[in-house]
């Protein structure tokens, strides 16, 4: 997308309508409300966080391979902790063109303030990545204009898709997408934290969707990888008279509500309560019932 900040306002008339569309704010509208969702997705900052990054946030670290990955450092928020998260192709993509809207032929990022609705207080100008110049007015987009972002493309989508109808997202919604992609997708959840600015794991874990389908295929393979451990004698066919023992340690367990909880294989540790029990029950269903009485 070419910046149109600094090029003069575009207006276009609608022949069919006679409608007149200011081209030049639809597309920084446009712009900008794509660009808050891959920054939201791909980074999983907070909403509060999302307005802070300044053209110094971006950084880059050299691997000992010689590898070079940018780096997005995020300004202290929740923990008040300063956290570091590399950046995927994605995210430095998005990063990459708001640099490049911000800086038309080369011009450095302008310096504004940013206000801090909890601090109250004033930040010092500096070359903030999300401001936006509004007819002749630059500042920095507040959390609110996000949200309001956010519900049109909503309803935008759902002219041309009827799931999206009376839906909306919310930006802490991208952090538990964001959450449950990487740990499904088989990221130490540690390191998710990290990345998230989680002090608690179980924070991290709470904000992870696991699905039936994730907890089947997870447990198979944790089944097959620890028979590969094992002999493979261990794991012969059953026969009919081990199956039969089998059979018949659940029917003889079973007291009452279910069961006595020993594992197979064990003595009751009842001292053959259980089929003592199982055999009062048999009689006393057997024998005669007395009658109800009001």
């Amino acid at each position: 997308m070419a910046p149109l900040l600094e090029s003069p306002t575009v207006r276009v008339v609608d022949q069919g309508t006679g409608e007149t569309i200011d081209v030049t704010k639809t597309e920084d509208i446009a712009f900008w409300e794509w660009a808050t969702v891959e920054l939201l997705r791909h980074s999983s900052i907070r909403v509060e966080e999302l307005t802070e990054p300044t053209h110094l946030s971006m950084r880059q670290c050299q691997r000992p391979n010689g590898e070079v990955i940018a780096l997005l450092v995020v300004a202290p928020s929740n923990s008040d902790r300063e956290r570091v998260i590399p950046m995927s192709t994605e995210l430095f993509h998005a990063v990459a063109l708001i640099v490049r809207r911000q800086t038309p032929g080369g011009k450095p990022i302008p310096l504004v303030s940013r206000y801090d609705p909890h601090e109250k207080t004033w930040s010092e100008p500096m070359p903030f990545l999300l401001q936006r110049k509004i007819g002749t007015i630059r500042g920095l987009m507040a959390a609110g204009t996000v949200l309001k972002m956010l519900r049109r493309t909503c309803e935008k989508i759902a002219e041309s898709n009827d799931a999206f109808a009376g839906m909306t997202f919310t930006p802490h919604d991208f952090r538990r997408l964001f959450a449950t992609d990487i740990i499904n997708g088989g990221l130490p959840v540690h390191i998710g934290a990290a990345l998230l600015g989680h002090m608690n794991l179980q924070t991290t874990q709470g904000y992870v969707a696991v699905f039936a389908e994730d907890i089947v295929a997870s447990y198979q393979q944790f089944l097959n990888h620890r028979r590969t451990l094992r002999p493979q004698g261990e794991y012969g066919d059953v026969t009919a008279e081990e199956w039969a023992e089998f059979e018949d340690h659940f029917d003889k367990r079973k007291v009452k509500l279910g069961n006595c909880a020993r594992p197979y294989g064990t003595p009751c540790h009842h001292e053959h309560a259980c089929l003592s029990e199982l055999t009062q029950l048999t009689a006393w269903w057997a024998g005669p019932q007395p009658s109800c009485r009001k």
